[in-house]
């Protein structure tokens, strides 16, 4: 255990996190989401919902401020100006922790292929459909 670090990041994710570099991509799907065959590298939380994956990642993950959006939601298919709970929970954590910021949705193949060349993919045991947030890593500003 460390201070000030969420316990629900594994030793994986914490490297994950720490070896990404501005510009790269983190996905947090849903346990329906298929992540082994999309091509990077998996870690995986089961049992944990995305929304709370993602906001322990958000406490320590600058995001991308060179970038007109920077936090992608899948769309619903079939309605893609729908907000599922999910949704409305991620955006509200992106805005927590960078207010200048929100969340943006993208078709459910761009989602797939955006997904498909990010750094890391992080599996969760969430249940509830559209659980799936891809985020762009930002700098650290000197003080």
């Amino acid at each position: 255990m460390l201070k000030n670090i969420p316990p629900i990041l594994s030793p994986d994710l914490l490297h994950a996190l720490r070896a990404m570099g501005h510009g790269d991509e983190i996905v947090i799907v849903d346990a329906n989401y298929p992540a082994e065959s999309a091509g990077p590298p998996v870690i995986r939380l089961d049992g944990l919902l995305a929304t709370d994956v993602a906001d322990a990642v958000l406490s320590l993950l600058p995001l991308d401020d060179f970038v007109e959006e920077q936090a992608f939601a899948m769309e619903v298919v079939g309605n893609p100006r729908k907000r599922e709970q999910t949704h409305k929970e991620f955006d509200k954590l992106v805005r927590k922790y960078e207010p200048a910021m929100k969340l943006a949705l993208l078709e459910r193949y761009e989602f797939y292929e955006r997904a498909s060349q990010a750094f890391v993919i992080v599996q969760t045991g969430e249940r509830r459909l559209y659980g799936n947030i891809l985020l762009k890593k930002g700098v650290i500003r000197p003080a």
